[in-house]
């Protein structure tokens, strides 16, 4: 990709990201919301259902935030323009992160510090912040390009010391229109 490919693919994920709340902000906020109904479904169907429930509501949801971000890129969407959008989560210091590879097709890097953990366990709902936050993360990316796929064995969410992120952009679905 060369240097006018790379700032052309910014500004269409720029375009993307404009007007949008930073996504701890708007994860706080959804917790708010999410908190009290949860505990409604806990207490009325059991911890294990209502958990499922959340994590199907929000998987739906991550899905869709990925289309609506994906419909906002001109030109198309591709693996230099969704690592673009990561300034909306790591806005407002939410993550410290160490990238360590990024290129057309691959996207790798750390979480060192994670404060959308650091929230969740301030709001008393460290229990369910995989199911908020993490969760979303493999099937956000799939809505916003089905080629880009995520690969992560620990978070620090669930007590690991960082989260390994390994995005890929398919080789084989590579040649498909977006």
């Amino acid at each position: 990709m060369t240097d006018q490919d790379n700032s052309a693919a910014a500004a269409t994920s720029r375009a993307a990201m404009e007007g949008e709340l930073g996504i701890l902000a708007r994860r706080r906020i959804e917790a708010g919301i999410i908190a009290p109904i949860y505990e409604a479904m806990r207490e009325e169907i059991g911890e294990e259902r209502a958990q499922a429930i959340l994590d199907k509501a929000v998987s739906r949801a991550a899905i869709e935030a990925g289309k609506a971000f994906a419909a906002k890129t001109p030109g198309g969407t591709n693996l230099r323009t969704f690592q673009e959008l990561q300034d909306l989560w790591t806005q407002d210091d939410a993550l410290t992160i160490e990238v360590t590879k990024a290129t057309d097709d691959e996207f790798h890097y750390n979480v060192k510090r994670c404060r959308y953990a650091e929230t969740y366990r301030e709001m008393g709902l460290g229990h369910i912040g995989h199911l908020l936050s993490c969760n979303r993360d493999g099937v956000f990316c799939t809505g916003y390009d089905p080629r880009i796929t995520l690969e992560r064995t620990q978070t620090v969410m669930q007590g690991a010391s960082h989260c390994d992120f390994r995005y890929r952009l398919n080789a084989e679905a590579a040649g498909e229109a977006k």
